[in-house]
């Protein structure tokens, strides 16, 4: 083989692993792009992620203020019956009194 085969051999292995490396990337790329319908499905994902968020977002908010209503509400309630149980144990009181009095009344 003599210099000018050489260099035709070398050219044409060259070429052909060229062509052969360009080929592989374009299958490669070929599987692998992503199509536009899967594009807009992640856009459309993603926009029903997002709501979901903001949905998830004002229930919290929502169960919050409830949650400080209700609580406020409890307070009240209870201070309302602290305030019903100490006016029955006076009543009791002034009763249990009264009796005493009606008791001594009598005797006499």
């Amino acid at each position: 083989m003599n210099r000018t085969e050489f260099i035709v051999a070398t050219a044409i292995i060259l070429f052909v692993a060229f062509c052969l490396g360009w080929f592989a990337n374009w299958l490669i790329h070929r599987f692998t792009r992503v199509s536009q319908a899967d594009v807009d499905q992640l856009e459309r994902m993603s926009q029903e992620l997002h709501e979901a968020e903001e949905t998830r977002d004002q229930a919290i908010t929502y169960l919050q203020q409830r949650e400080a209503e209700l609580t406020n509400q409890l307070t009240q309630t209870e201070a309302e019956l602290s305030a019903a149980m100490e006016g029955l144990r006076d009543a009791r009181h002034e009763a249990e009194e009264m009796r005493a009095y009606v008791e001594r009344m009598n005797a006499n």
